[in-house]
């Protein structure tokens, strides 16, 4: 593979932003589309792919969201024209055969409950991750939220399901208010080790 060129990985890591304004003009169903064809290319364990992805734009949905959230999040939730709920599915292992086809016995592998829900929980996160840069390769911009009552939100929308909230995030096209000065990053020795 190639390096990339300095302006993508600008557009996807050092000139891009966390936002909290939007511009609340409306993403085509397509865009949604496209942005989740990237997204489930990410590699997960065992190709498990437990991320479950609640694309909330209607002004309902929204609202219903907003008020279960903390802080300054419920405006940011509500002026997005897309906030993303990022979720993880307890009952991964049942799509095993179908996404780990040369593994037979995979579906078999997460007997324990905890090891599952710590499985889901984590290779959900990577996808919320891969989800985040998809969006910026697309054009769009994003607004990662944790600030949220997550049983709340489980029973508000996942409700007879075995899916559990993550995270969520706002996208769309991103505008200046609220906008901070970049926060400084640890350098390599403070947060890395070559061993």
């Amino acid at each position: 593979m190639a390096k990339l060129e300095d302006a993508t990985l600008a557009q996807l890591f050092t000139e891009a932003r966390s936002h909290n304004g939007w511009n609340p003009e409306p993403l085509p169903e397509s865009v949604l589309r496209d942005l989740y064809a990237l997204t489930k290319f990410g590699p997960t364990a065992a190709n498990s792919t437990p991320a479950r992805f609640y694309f909330l734009t209607s002004p309902e949905a929204k609202e219903r969201l907003a008020k279960l959230s903390s802080g300054s999040n419920g405006p940011k939730i509500l002026q997005a024209p897309c906030t993303v709920i990022v979720g993880y599915d307890l009952d991964f292992p049942e799509t095993l055969p179908k996404l780990f086809p040369h593994a037979p016995g995979a579906k078999d592998w997460f007997p324990d409950p905890v090891a599952k829900e710590w499985g889901a929980l984590r290779n959900s996160s990577l996808q919320g991750g891969y989800f985040m840069i998809a969006a910026r390769a697309l054009g769009l911009d994003v607004g990662p939220m944790s600030g949220f009552d997550n049983a709340a939100v489980d029973a508000e929308f996942f409700a007879g399901t075995n899916i559990k909230s993550n995270f969520i995030v706002s996208i769309g096209h991103g505008t200046t208010e609220g906008l901070f000065p970049r926060n400084p990053r640890l350098d390599f020795d403070e947060a890395a080790k070559i061993l």
